[in-house]
């Protein structure tokens, strides 16, 4: 990827929109309990430093602080998930799911395996951790 690399997404119903410049983080399966309660199943982000996301329809974005460390935003007319936040990072995580394609996008872990839930299984052959892995900030 080069500093050009553009990337566009959205929620469901379009009244949030956003612009990637530059390169993103591979994309981390996250199976803790809040992302799955968010999400259904799991969390599949990215994440983008503040300085290359533009987003249009901010209005209709609603954070909710799941935590004293993160928030999470999601769309308040569909319910979208869409960024996760970490309150002392200048990057924010995006929602794999909300690119448009072709995304160019890659899964390379999962993350709080340990957590995940009783009805799946996670057979995909990618490195598991029962919590965080180095390098990834995450909300303890």
């Amino acid at each position: 990827m080069s500093e050009d690399q553009i990337r566009t997404g959205r929620c469901n119903c379009g009244a949030v929109t956003f612009r990637t410049r530059g390169d993103v983080r591979e994309v981390v399966a996250c199976h803790c309990s809040q992302c799955r309660r968010q999400t259904g199943l799991y969390y599949a982000a990215t994440n983008v430093g503040d300085e290359n996301i533009e987003i249009e329809g901010a209005e209709s974005i609603t954070w909710y602080h799941a935590s004293d460390f993160a928030r999470r935003g999601f769309c308040s007319t569909c319910g979208s998930a869409l960024f996760w936040k970490h309150q002392s990072d200048p990057f924010i995580s995006v929602l794999a799911g909300a690119f448009d394609e072709p995304s160019g996008l890659t899964m390379t872990k999962h993350i709080f395996c340990a957590d995940k839930g009783d009805f799946y299984e996670i057979g995909d052959g990618l490195p598991q951790y029962a919590k965080g892995s180095a390098g990834l900030l995450v909300a303890e």
